[in-house]
């Protein structure tokens, strides 16, 4: 058999793996450390931090101040007392032996309340009487003794000491005389205080004593309340500051001259309805109250109807008036530890708050004064003022309607 001979190389090392060979290594070296390379390129690209976008400024409403004359009402609790409010008491001791009123009854002056046990004192009338009678003929003697004695005296058959007498014991008579009728006026006015009847017309109150019971001048409580309530004083109080205010909004050289210049007041009752009858303010109490700061002041209200009693309460409702207020919405304000701050649009649209003072408050506005720190035409933000700080740059968003909303009010 014809042997045939391979033309491949049958020694070991060419018949070796080719990965062996130190070219092929060297270049596939570089290749992995190139693709390393990229790799770690390609990852530090895509793991480096990015700049943050800012984000626009916050669109906000905002409008300008506007200014007016504007009215506000305060309200200050109030006490309502009769014209006259009369405590009635005994002015002699005894029994009550009539009441001739119920309570809460309506009595014309000079109608009978009370009677009182009228015995004891028509006794001592009598009494007195007789006394006055007695001293009466008393005087009548001693009247007799000094005609006998003139005559007497005269032709010298008695001494000028006796007629002396007589004349004297004449003058004890008469005074006798005067005592007696000053105690027989007494008697009377005793008697008569047995008919207790009312002072003025007016509203009987609670009756503290009933039929039967024995009453005395000294007693603590009276036997009961006579209010004239046709006409009634409400009484309430201003502090410092508010009477301050009050003082300064009408005119006149004097406080009673202002007085004169006030409106008439309103009065709202305990379930705050307001009374039909408007009211006017007459008096100012001369001083302050140390312990409580505020002086007290009184209005009279008509009361034909008597619908208002004395001990009712209300609240008075006093109107004032504020020429060229700031007018803040209510909603454009924050409320931080006790002031109130609104956010002014000032340059760059930056924003800046700014505290403000008020004197008032009409409907949902409040009045400012305080035209140091804002003034009319001041852009304040109306809306978002809750996310908003100091320095913060807004985008202003001036809405007509909103405007209109605070030039109109």
């Amino acid at each position: 058999m014809k042997t045939i001979k391979s033309s491949y190389n049958t020694s070991p090392t060419a018949y070796s793996n080719p990965i062996h060979s130190p070219l092929l290594k060297s270049s596939l070296m570089k290749t992995l450390l190139l693709a390393a390379v990229a790799a770690l390129t390609l990852y530090g690209c895509s793991s480096a931090p990015q700049a943050p976008t800012a984000p626009p400024p916050p669109a906000l409403p905002v409008a300008s101040i506007a200014s007016g004359t504007e009215t506000t009402f305060q309200e200050y609790p109030a006490s309502i007392e009769g014209t006259v409010n009369v405590e009635i008491r005994p002015q002699v001791s005894g029994t009550l032996d009539k009441v001739f009123v119920d309570e809460g009854a309506y009595v014309s002056a000079g109608q009978p309340i009370f009677k009182i046990n009228e015995q004891p004192y028509r006794a001592a009338l009598n009494n007195a009487l007789a006394s006055l009678h007695a001293a009466e003929a008393a005087q009548v003697n001693a009247q007799l003794e000094v005609e006998k004695l003139t005559p007497l005296v005269a032709n010298k058959v008695v001494s000028d000491y006796q007629l002396k007498t007589a004349k004297a014991a004449s003058d004890v008579a008469k005074a006798n005389i005067e005592s007696a009728k000053a105690n027989v006026a007494t008697a009377q006015i005793n008697l008569g205080y047995t008919l207790i009847k009312a002072p003025v017309s007016g509203y009987i109150g609670l009756l503290a004593k009933k039929q039967g019971s024995l009453v005395a001048p000294a007693d603590v409580a009276p036997l009961t309340q006579l209010s004239d309530v046709h006409d009634v004083h409400v009484y309430f109080s201003l502090g410092e500051k508010d009477f301050v205010a009050f003082k300064e909004q009408y005119p006149g050289a004097s406080l009673k001259d202002k007085l004169k210049n006030v409106p008439s007041v309103s009065l709202l009752l305990a379930d705050n309805t307001e009374y039909a009858k408007q009211g006017k303010i007459d008096i100012v109490d001369g001083q302050f109250d140390k312990n409580t700061g505020a002086i007290t002041l009184r209005a009279n209200f008509s009361n034909p109807d008597g619908l208002l009693r004395s001990g009712n309460t209300g609240k008075i409702r006093l109107s004032l008036s504020h020429k060229d207020a700031l007018i803040v919405p209510e909603s454009a304000t924050v409320e931080m530890q006790d002031k109130v701050f609104v956010f002014i649009v000032g340059d760059s649209s930056k924003v800046k708050k700014q505290a403000i003072d008020i004197v008032g408050k009409s409907g949902d506005h409040y009045l400012v004064k305080d035209k140091e720190a804002i003034k009319a035409g001041d852009q304040i933000v109306l809306e978002g003022i809750d996310k908003l700080q100091e320095g913060m740059v807004i985008q202003p968003q001036k809405q007509a309607d909103k405007v209109a909303a605070v030039v109109k009010h």
